[in-house]
């Protein structure tokens, strides 16, 4: 079918990204299916929260208005190309996750040559081979119908909490001002995550 994003928003995504590749078509389809199914952030308060930290995100920031910065877009980088959308003011939600049905078998052999280009082991054959499947690979997501390019289902996880400004505390180790829900207390002191980590109480994350 084909998204209906505007050439003009496409052109705005891939030069925030810096190029086009699948990633970024997969971000542009499911943020076409939470415009479509919640509408946009500055229409009602929304929440994404991505499963994956892969190029996709970067159009979900840019096309539904939820950003880092803002607090509504949430990184739970479980390497898994889903996206949880929230709409705050009546609980709607879903969770979208890229269906195998659209890629085909061409997929492997994608990943396998994005590889072989990273380690420099690539053919000048094989570059370019590597070029025109991930090329395809777009084209079929930015062609593909939303509901079979997508498994919809509920939420895995509940609507997060809405970000909150927080008061500072002094971690007791670094001396450095620290947002006092990223402060751990450990030994009778007050520590942020990394300090937390050298000393041996836990990983910073």
């Amino acid at each position: 079918m084909g998204t209906p994003i505007s050439s003009e928003e496409m052109k705005r995504v891939v030069d925030f990204h810096g190029h086009r590749c699948p990633g970024l078509a997969i971000g542009i389809r499911v943020s076409e299916l939470c415009l479509r199914e919640l509408g946009h952030n500055n229409e009602s308060p929304l929440t994404a929260v991505c499963e994956t930290d892969s190029c996709g995100v970067d159009a979900v920031q840019l096309l539904t208005g939820c950003s880092i910065g803002k607090g509504n877009l949430i990184l739970k980088n479980y390497g898994k190309m889903a996206f949880n959308f929230f709409r705050r003011n009546d609980g709607k939600g879903f969770r979208a996750l890229l269906s195998d049905k659209t890629t085909g078998p061409a997929i492997g052999r994608m990943f396998e040559l994005m590889a072989k280009n990273q380690s420099g082991a690539a053919s000048p054959e094989e570059k370019k081979e590597s070029v025109r499947l991930r090329a395809e690979n777009e084209q079929k997501y930015l062609e593909a119908d939303l509901d079979e390019l997508f498994i919809i289902s509920k939420p895995v996880i509940s609507m997060p909490a809405p970000a909150r400004i927080m008061r500072s505390v002094t971690c007791e180790v670094c001396r450095e001002k620290t947002m006092e829900s990223c402060i751990r207390r450990f030994g009778g002191r007050f520590m942020c995550k990394p300090c937390l980590s050298v000393t041996g109480g836990g990983r910073p994350d």
